[in-house]
Order: C-alpha cells, then structure tokens, then sequence
C-alpha cells in the first residue's frame, strides 16, 4: 500500500474491513452462480498545471455493446466470468479488460480485492478486484461486438453534485446513478461506485430526493455489471 498514491489510499484501507451487506443487498447464494470478476481500474490522467493529483484521478469504464444478450449498452467495470485457465479472480479481471480495452496489464498494480457480490439478473458471483494504474497505457474498443466505447472517467465528475441522482426502472428498481461524459452508470456499476466513494469518505452531500427515469432504450436490460 504504501506504492499507492495518498489520495487512493483511503479507498485501500476501506477495503480491508468492508462487508459486503455494505456494498449490496444481494448477496451470493450458497450455492450456484457462476463465479466472476470486474476490474475497478483507478489512475491519474493528463491536467492542468494547477490540479492536485486528485483532481486528476479517474476509473475505467466501458460501455457494453447494445446488441449483446445481457447487459446491453449499459456502462461497466472490465470483466466477466472465471475461466479455467485464469489465475483466479484476479486473473480474470485482468484478462477481461485486456479483452476489452487493450489495456497492458504490465503497468497495472492490483492492491485488493472486495467481498464477492451477487447479480441475480445474470446469475453472477461477482469479485470486485481493486487496482492502481501505476503506468497508464492507451485503451480503446478491441471488439466493437463486446464493447461500443471506453472511457477513463474522472472521479471528480462523479463526485460532482450535479452529476447524481437516483435512477427509477419501471420493475421498481431504484438505485444511485451517475450521468457522466455521456454516459448513464446505474445499476450494480452504479451502486458499487456510489459505495465506495462514501466509504473512502470522498462522497460530497447531493440530492438523494432527485430522481429519473431510466430511458427506454435500457429498460429490460437488467441491473448493469
């Protein structure tokens, strides 16, 4: 931990302890539930002279192609399910985004990992595998059948008030939402998020009675990975 910028260390030290009731009320079955990953990818872009290391800070997400079977067009963590030949979890999650972003694993310095968590929609077990990019490299779509975009969004949006609210599905879903760079992350992505900012204590107060509906185009696609 102590290779790990100082403002990414809170969220080192909130893992340690963290439960997974705190995370998400789905939690995994005892038995079943195909065992998964995603990869919560934390680096420093490109700034201004002025802005701190902080404001600089973003996390890796894609956007999901809109014609796949599950989870279309929604914004994601890299991931997906254990394959035999992974090194673990944290194998996977690492194999996945480099499937998905051509991300070189080389610089990325994985630091923890999070209680599993349980996605009823698809059936996964899903481990959040913490990392800090230590040497960023270029990342964009490999394949545009998986992945319609890749974004490195800045912590710094998502924590802007003005950027949050919560999301409404007609199921009667609600959960936290973030609309940011063009992008609507809700749903698991959303609630994992939303989470951990609060609990590395970098959450800013904003309006939990704000509230929209999901759009149309994402209604019956499930609760986002």
């Amino acid at each position: 931990m102590t290779d790990l910028p100082g403002w990414l260390r809170p969220l080192a030290l909130a893992a340690v302890d963290v439960r997974p009731e705190q995370l998400s009320r789905f939690l995994p079955p005892d038995q079943g539930g195909r065992e998964s990953a995603v990869l919560m990818l934390f680096g420093e872009g490109p700034g201004a002279p002025q802005e701190s290391d902080f404001e600089r800070a973003d996390v890796l997400l894609i956007q999901r192609a809109r014609d796949l079977r599950s989870h279309a067009g929604q914004a994601a963590f890299p991931g997906g399910a254990v394959d035999p030949g992974d090194d673990g979890v944290v194998g996977a999650a690492l194999r996945e985004a480099v499937e998905e972003t051509g991300l070189d694993r080389a610089g990325v310095e994985v630091f923890g990992t999070l209680p599993a968590l349980f996605l009823p929609v698809s059936d996964f077990v899903v481990t959040p595998v913490l990392a800090w990019w230590r040497e960023p490299s270029a990342v964009s779509v490999v394949d545009p059948r998986e992945v319609e975009s890749v974004h490195r969004v800045r912590l710094a949006d998502l924590l802007d008030p003005a950027n949050r609210f919560r999301v409404r599905h007609p199921s009667g879903y609600v959960g936290a939402a973030f609309g940011v760079g063009g992008l609507l992350v809700w749903g698991f992505t959303g609630g994992l998020l939303d989470r951990m900012l609060r609990l590395a204590g970098w959450e800013r107060p904003w309006d939990r009675d704000r509230y929209e509906d999901l759009p149309e185009d994402l209604v019956g696609r499930g609760a986002g990975r």
